[in-house]
């Protein structure tokens, strides 16, 4: 007695769709290059391409006699750099930044230290909430309350006033340095929407490289006989820093790049923001805004170069 045996073959699908299907089934990675295509001609010609012709605009110059740009390849335009007025905005905006990372670096330390060390169940769930939520509204908003908050008839100068502290605000107001006719056109103000404004960003990788910490270092610390200061320098501070440079990334580039809050709550003085603007749309200057934008490009390159040295985008 015989078996026969029969075999079905499934029928190869038919169609155009079946023939693209197979062969991206064969050759998963042609599959792959067309899913990276469009991303990375985005990044190569949106933005790669607008920093190339922004760095190439910044080797022209304007024209003194008919106000046109002169298609010359020179470096006059960098120069104008290091005149007294465009390096004081350079050497401002810098200076401004910095001052915002320490302090935010300060603030966000011991909320991050607490976040990862005690708070746990709801009270972590509290502290993402609290941190996150500034950043779920406007940025507009929170810079136009800022500028309602810090102007003579706001309400830090109506606590200033019931403290009986009206003289320290005064003081305040008449340093040169970092005064105003008031602090929603001052220095200080200008600083103090900076620090409000990005100490999430500081807070949230500060917070994420203590929690990396291992807590028997710290017991093991105290059980040597070192003090809390020094645990916090030898131990826990060496171990955050990483975090801590993360955070700076964000809220060092951010102030230097920044237009809005100067404008808004600063005074007249400019930030790099605004000689850009001010260059391109009100000056016509165009070669000399594109040498400007170049400025924190440059500084942020050298500053993530000694973050990466640094083990920062390991807390990222």
């Amino acid at each position: 007695m015989s078996t026969v045996v029969t075999t079905s073959i499934l029928p190869a699908r038919g169609g155009l769709l079946g023939r693209v299907s197979d062969l991206f089934w064969r050759r998963p990675s042609l599959l792959l290059v067309l899913m990276l295509i469009p991303p990375l001609l985005w990044l190569g010609i949106i933005y790669i391409g607008s920093l190339i012709a922004l760095l190439l605009q910044s080797f022209f110059s304007i024209d003194e006699f008919s106000g046109m740009v002169s298609y010359e390849f020179t470096l006059a335009t960098y120069g104008q750099l290091l005149n007294p007025a465009n390096f004081d905005i350079i050497l401002r905006t810098l200076l401004m930044s910095i001052a915002v990372t320490l302090a935010s670096a300060v603030l966000a330390f011991p909320i991050a230290y607490y976040a990862a060390r005690y708070a746990t169940g709801k009270w972590k769930a509290f502290f993402y909430l609290g941190v996150m939520l500034p950043l779920w509204s406007s940025y507009l908003v929170k810079v136009y309350a800022w500028k309602l908050i810090l102007a003579k008839e706001g309400i830090l100068t109506w606590v200033f006033e019931k403290l009986h502290l009206t003289w320290l605000l005064d003081t305040i107001l008449a340093t040169p340095v970092i005064g105003g006719n008031s602090l929603s056109i001052s220095y200080i103000g200008t600083f103090l929407v900076f620090v409000y404004v990005w100490l999430p960003y500081m807070i949230l990788p500060t917070q994420a490289a203590l929690e990396r910490v291992p807590g028997n270092l710290i017991e093991a610390s105290a059980d040597l006989g070192a003090r809390p200061g020094q645990t916090f320098r030898n131990v826990l501070l060496p171990l955050a820093l990483p975090g801590i440079i993360a955070g700076s990334i964000f809220t060092f580039s951010l102030t230097l790049g920044d237009y809005i809050i100067p404008q808004i709550v600063g005074s007249s003085r400019l930030f790099i923001g605004q000689a850009v603007y001010a260059q391109q749309g009100t000056a016509g200057n165009v070669p000399l805004a594109a040498a400007f934008s170049i400025v924190p490009i440059v500084i942020m390159g050298i500053y993530l170069w000694i973050a990466k040295r640094m083990g920062a985008f390991d807390a990222l």
